[in-house]
């Protein structure tokens, strides 16, 4: 999507207002679904979806407010989907964890912990096959690396060359178990083992610096057709799922919490942070109040983009 610095701060506080919005008004019942919220984890999106044109398809997991936004999908769309209203990305019926544009390259995304890798690699075998430049990113959390999929689709895409970049983004916990709790393996070892190159960024607290460490990857992707596998250190600030915290839970530290915000994109000073506020805040009190104003599906729809 690229942008500059100042415009890359400036996504990542809107979408962390977006979200702020969401906790605000959850109690409400406003919101129609569950929500795992992207706090913490924004730079992240942002940096990653900087070094990504258009058409460069992406997909995530359902902790994807974030991306959606980042990737050049509506706000407007974005809260309508959330609220249930027949404007919603995908007309109130999918929801927080479903959400998708195609029209931006955001592929969609899904409750099934790593169910859109074999999509991702699905589509990488075309953009391979229509000999365009496109590459396919796939974004999943450091728990869909005990799947099976994940396993296949690192196999299936290192022995066909396929351009898709396979980004892990690890905050260390698995709803509330760690990554030593759950895995035998070494991640990147095991990525390695597959025959694709792999890198490590992070910790991604800088979206600017997220952006040009991603953006050497990609435009490699680009030039050998090759897939490549990524470690994305990240920090989730609220709860697994829902607008709380859960340090009172025992499995966290919230010294770690604060460490983290402390030294984040959201502790900078740049110029026309205060205009970008603003800004920003006029964006989410149209779009919201749009959005909650907007009807609900009609019964006649339930049936439409159903496959039975």
């Amino acid at each position: 999507m690229g942008g500059n610095g100042s415009q890359l701060l400036e996504q990542c506080l809107l979408i962390r207002r977006a979200e702020e919005k969401i906790v605000d008004v959850y109690a409400s019942d406003l919101i129609q679904s569950p929500v795992h919220l992207s706090i913490g984890q924004e730079a992240a999106a942002v940096g990653l979806c900087a070094a990504l044109r258009t058409t460069d398809p992406l997909f995530s997991t359902y902790r994807s407010h974030a991306y959606f936004l980042a990737k050049g999908g509506s706000l407007h769309e974005f809260f309508a989907e959330l609220m249930g209203r027949a404007t919603g990305c995908c007309g109130g019926k999918g929801g927080s964890m479903h959400l998708a544009d195609p029209s931006v390259g955001f592929m969609g995304t899904s409750a099934i912990v790593a169910s859109s890798l074999s999509n991702a690699a699905g589509v990488a075998w075309a953009k391979k096959a229509d000999s365009v430049d496109d590459v396919v990113v796939a974004v999943i959390g450091d728990g869909a690396l005990e799947e099976g999929v994940y396993h296949e689709v690192l196999n299936f895409a290192s022995l066909h060359n396929l351009p898709l970049i396979l980004v892990v983004e690890d905050n260390g916990w698995a709803v509330h178990s760690s990554v030593g709790a759950r895995q035998a393996f070494q991640m990147e070892e095991h990525a390695r083992a597959y025959g694709v190159g792999t890198y490590r960024l992070g910790p991604a607290l800088d979206p600017r610096v997220i952006a040009e460490q991603f953006a050497g990857i990609v435009e490699a992707t680009r030039n050998d057709r090759a897939p490549r596998w990524v470690h994305l250190e990240v920090f989730r600030v609220k709860e697994h799922v829902g607008p709380g915290d859960d340090f009172h839970a025992g499995y966290r530290n919230k010294d770690d919490c604060q460490r983290w915000l402390d030294q984040e994109w959201s502790s900078l000073e740049w110029s026309g942070r205060h205009v970008a506020e603003e800004r920003v805040s006029a964006e989410i009190a149209e779009s919201f109040t749009r959005a909650a104003s907007d009807p609900f599906p009609d019964r006649s729809s339930l049936f439409i983009d159903v496959v039975g």
